[in-house]
């Protein structure tokens, strides 16, 4: 009967031909390619956990009178969220494990999602044909870190909520719309009751929703348009070269995906994040100090803290402070990414396909630029925690934040001018790696 009933499917729509051509297709072997897929299986990771913490969390802003296990706030009076978190990491068996796995497998989501970026960019796999796919990468890396932060300030504690105050602040600080878009979010002045119900559902439905959507766009495209590859071993731009998905391709990606799921346990049953009781619930009259966001939103952190205290009046407009460090460095951060394979294109007048991958070598300036970037993004999230050098170091905050603003700009200069040395003498050298490259070849060749 089952036989019989695959006939019937397979004789109008031609299921076996596209199953064999399916399962004949070829995935280069490199483990520089598992970094997508470690994305996608944390984002498997999150699903499943997230369905569990629903079940028992209360997204819910009204306050209650905790008589919970743990015991050094009972009797406080804290939002019903929090009420719901403590009780998930006190009284609901493995919630503890659950939500701390959920914690960590966001953070490595991100983190794997910023790495396999890298590797695009310093490849150049954005380039012709596939910079709609590039796209969608920078649009999942946004909606993640946006999900990331929703679902961070979830739980109504000091911290987060002293996060949402300042999301708030930024917000307001948009031109003219500003104030707002800021109530629209919030549902009014902050702090307001409404917007932990509406993180709940941007959390766990519409940001979640957009991104298996942009998941099923990425992994279509990269099917039809077939796979990447390192020159090198007799691979052209007209062939792709590797293991076939099935059986080999497949069981090691069932592989990975237990190890990753294995990893983010391991990290969620031993090492402790986001201890809220710790923190305490949300007032609006208490700020958490010393404070750091989770890790994807220490640049912005940094930005805030290190800009100066500058504001522009004119024509009757404001602009805030925190507009610059906040709106404006981040919108140019990612309409950067979004145009990086257009400019690239215009700039270098090379618009053909490529199928085979670039070394960083072989265009020194891209990968200067791209290193002076990362050097910069890092300043600043070292930058976010400029509070906690000053206390470890025993010296004014105002001396280390200093030091970082100058550094901000050091840094990237000098990262990316060694960088573009560096590439140009590996590859005038011709050794494979800088392991085996001679010194003789750093020596700048001067013109006879």
């Amino acid at each position: 009967m089952i036989r019989r009933t695959f006939a019937f499917f397979d004789e109008r729509l031609g299921v076996s031909r596209f199953v064999r051509s399916s399962l004949d297709k070829v995935f280069p072997d490199h483990y520089a390619f598992l970094l997508g897929e470690v994305a996608l299986y944390c984002f498997v990771v999150l699903i499943l956990t997230g369905i569990f913490l629903t079940f028992f969390f209360s997204a819910s802003s009204t306050e209650v009178v905790y008589r919970g296990d743990y015991h050094p706030l009972v009797g406080a009076t804290v939002s019903d969220a929090y009420r719901s978190t403590l009780d998930l990491s006190f009284s609901v068996r493995a919630g503890l494990v659950m939500r701390q796995v959920h914690h960590w497998a966001a953070l490595v989501f991100i983190a794997s999602i910023v790495a396999h970026l890298c590797r695009v960019f310093f490849s150049g796999a954005f380039r012709k044909p596939r910079e709609l796919n590039w796209i969608v990468g920078v649009t999942m890396l946004i909606l993640a870190i946006f999900n990331g932060f929703s679902g961070y300030s979830l739980p109504d504690d000091l911290l987060s909520g002293t996060g949402l105050r300042i999301a708030f602040s930024i917000a307001q600080s948009v031109p003219v719309v500003g104030t707002w878009m800021a109530f629209l979010v919030f549902g009014g002045e902050f702090p307001s009751h409404r917007i932990i119900g509406r993180l709940f559902v941007t959390h766990t439905l519409i940001v979640p929703a957009l991104l298996v959507g942009l998941i099923s766009v990425h992994l279509a495209m990269v099917w039809h348009q077939k796979h990447t590859q390192f020159p090198g071993d007799g691979h052209t731009e007209d062939t792709v070269e590797g293991p076939k998905l099935w059986p080999t391709y497949a069981m090691k990606s069932l592989g990975l995906f237990f190890a990753v799921a294995a990893v983010l346990c391991l990290l969620g049953g031993l090492f402790q994040i986001n201890p809220v009781w710790l923190y305490g619930p949300y007032h609006a009259s208490q700020v958490s100090s010393p404070a750091q966001p989770d890790w994807y939103m220490g640049w912005l952190e940094g930005a805030l803290r290190l800009f100066p205290p500058w504001e522009v009046r004119a024509f009757g407009f404001e602009l805030p402070n925190p507009f610059f460090p906040a709106v404006l460095l981040a919108g140019l951060t990612f309409m950067g990414l979004y145009l990086w394979p257009f400019l690239e294109a215009w700039a270098t007048g090379d618009r053909s396909e490529h199928h085979l991958l670039a070394r960083p070598r072989d265009h020194p300036v891209r990968s200067a630029l791209g290193a002076a970037t990362l050097s910069f993004y890092v300043v600043l999230f070292f930058a976010a925690s400029n509070d906690l050098l000053a206390k470890w170091l025993k010296v004014r905050v105002t001396i280390i934040t200093g030091i970082f603003q100058v550094a901000v700009f050091v840094v990237p200069a000098v990262v990316g001018l060694v960088t573009h040395r560096l590439l140009r003498a590996l590859a005038r050298s011709g050794a494979p790696r800088f392991s085996e490259m001679p010194l003789r070849a750093l020596r700048v060749r001067r013109p006879a």
